[in-house]
C-alpha cells in the first residue's frame, strides 16, 4: 500500500489497458478518478476496484471527451472540487491513457479521421495536462505519465495519424519533463507494444499468431504488464526518472 492518501487520476479507465492502470494505483492505496467519454463507462472499472482488499483505494467516475477543452476544464474543477468524498486538491498522479484509432492507408485517410486521432491522443493529453499542471506545480509534487504506443517510435503501415499523435506525445513529454522539473514534477511516457485488449482478441488466430512471432518473450503483453510499468513511475522509485519513454514490449522493438 505504498500509495495511501494519494490521489490519482487516469483518463481511458472504461477497460483493457486503462482500467489495469486504475485498478493497480487502487490496489497501492490511491484514491482514484476514472474518465470515460460516456456515463456507466467505468462501471466495471469501480466494481473491479470495489473488489479489492481492505485499505485499498477508494473510485469515482468521471465523464469527459479530453478533445474537448470545454470538457476537460469542466473535469479540473470537479477533481479538485471533490467528488463523492474523493479529490478536493490536483492529482498526485496523472495518467492520459484516453486514446482512439481510425486506421487506413494513407492516400485514403480522410483529414477527419487524422484530425479525430490527433484531437484525443494528443490534444487531449495536452488539455488535461494544462488543466493540472499550474495546481500541480503549487504543490510542488507530481507525477504524469502518457500512454503512448512503440507505433510512435517505430510507425506502421495503416496507422499514420496513430502513428503521429504517439509520436507527438514524447516529444510533449519531454517538453513538460523539462518544464516542470523544478517544480518537483516527473513526466514520462509509457509505450506499449502488442497488449491482449478487445481490439486483439478480436483479430483471427493467424493474425495474432504472427504478432507473437515478432516477440522475443513469445507472447501478447497484458494491461497488467502495462499497469505495473506506470506504477513503477508513479512510485518514489521513479523519483530521479523524468523525460523518458519506457517501452513494454516483450523485446519486440530494439
Amino acid at each position: 500500500m505504498q500509495f495511501q492518501g494519494k490521489l490519482a487520476l487516469v483518463t481511458g479507465a472504461s477497460r483493457g489497458i486503462g482500467r489495469a492502470i486504475a485498478v493497480d494505483l487502487a490496489r497501492q492505496g490511491a484514491d482514484v478518478f476514472c474518465t470515460s467519454t460516456k456515463a456507466g463507462g467505468c462501471a466495471e472499472t469501480l466494481a473491479a476496484i470495489a473488489a479489492l482488499p481492505p485499505g485499498s483505494g477508494r473510485a469515482a467516475a468521471l465523464v469527459a471527451d479530453v478533445a474537448d477543452a470545454a470538457d476537460v476544464q469542466r473535469l479540473g474543477d470537479l477533481v479538485t472540487q471533490g467528488v463523492d468524498g474523493i479529490g478536493g486538491r490536483p492529482p498526485d498522479f496523472l495518467v492520459n491513457n484516453a486514446g482512439i484509432t481510425r486506421d487506413g492507408l494513407f492516400l485514403r485517410m480522410s483529414e477527419a479521421d487524422f484530425d479525430a486521432v490527433l484531437g484525443t491522443n494528443l490534444r487531449g493529453a495536452f488539455l488535461v495536462c494544462k488543466a493540472f499542471a499550474r495546481a500541480m506545480a503549487k504543490a510542488r509534487n507530481g507525477r504524469i505519465v502518457n500512454v503512448g504506443s512503440v507505433v510512435g517510435l517505430t510507425g506502421n503501415a495503416g496507422q499514420a495519424n496513430y502513428a503521429a499523435s504517439k509520436a507527438g506525445l514524447v516529444g510533449l513529454s519531454k517538453s513538460l519533463a523539462q518544464e516542470l522539473a523544478g517544480r518537483g514534477i516527473t513526466v514520462n511516457v509509457v509505450a506499449p507494444g502488442f497488449i491482449q485488449t478487445d481490439m486483439t482478441a478480436a483479430l483471427p488466430a493467424e493474425v495474432q499468431a504472427a504478432m507473437q512471432q515478432q516477440i522475443p518473450l513469445g507472447r501478447l503483453g497484458t494491461p497488467e504488464d502495462v499497469a505495473g510499468m506506470v506504477t513503477f513511475l508513479c512510485s518514489d522509485a521513479a523519483a530521479y526518472v523524468t523525460g523518458q519513454t519506457l517501452v513494454v514490449d516483450g523485446g519486440m522493438t530494439r
